[in-house]
């Protein structure tokens, strides 16, 4: 079982979802702002994966700049996933967490700072005592120029990890696919439940500043 939740499904063999989505909030229970939209012109969306949502999301959610946060399932196959089936690690999904922002308050490459520093990327195919594909590290990139930021910050705050002695990011960085928004019950998780389980840290680590792409890039 446990070599099941650690390695990544073949899409054939994924669990077949089901076409409705799930029912969730409609407004983010800390902020009161649509989960769904519509969000204000301009604003950006980032996905995460850094572990168990509950606590990535309150990291987010408490960044200035930051206009909304949600959490849901992303990476893998199968469609409209529920929670008990992304813990079989037969759907591929990632326990994400979805931010939109303001890029005028706060930049993508702030946001890959807070990803770094707070959860630890080295980990493979779990987090502390989370084990499972569903808690893996990853970064869901929108477009081209978040992928180069990513990579970019990645390979700068390895260089700080290696610095620090410690090991290889297993982080994933691949395009983001269908975002499938979790069950009401874990929206704002740990406003809902202030003394809820939150097993997010990071590893003691700073991530450089100035980690953006390069101006040749």
């Amino acid at each position: 079982m446990l070599s099941q939740k650690t390695t990544m499904p073949a899409a054939d063999a994924a669990l077949p979802g089901r076409e409705k989505p799930l029912h969730t909030d409609e407004v983010h229970y800390v902020t009161g702002r649509p989960l769904k939209g519509p969000h204000p012109e301009g604003f950006e969306t980032a996905i995460f994966g850094m572990g168990c949502f509950w606590g990535v999301e309150r990291i987010f959610w408490q960044i200035p700049g930051v206009w909304v946060t949600s959490v849901g399932y992303s990476g893998g196959y199968t469609p409209n996933p529920t929670y008990e089936e992304t813990c079989t690690g037969r759907t591929g999904h990632a326990e994400v967490v979805q931010v939109v922002f303001n890029p005028h308050e706060i930049s993508y490459g702030e946001l890959l700072k807070a990803f770094w520093e707070n959860h630890d990327p080295t980990q493979g195919m779990r987090q502390g005592n989370d084990i499972g594909t569903t808690y893996r590290s990853a970064i869901y990139y929108l477009n081209d120029e978040q992928r180069r930021e990513a990579e970019a910050s990645r390979d700068a705050y390895q260089a700080a990890l290696t610095k620090a002695g410690r090991g290889q990011i297993t982080t994933e960085i691949t395009p983001a696919g269908p975002y499938y928004f979790a069950e009401d019950y874990h929206q704002g998780y740990l406003a809902k439940n202030p003394a809820g389980y939150c097993g997010i840290g990071g590893t003691g680590v700073t991530c450089p500043i100035g980690v953006g792409v390069p101006a040749d890039a």
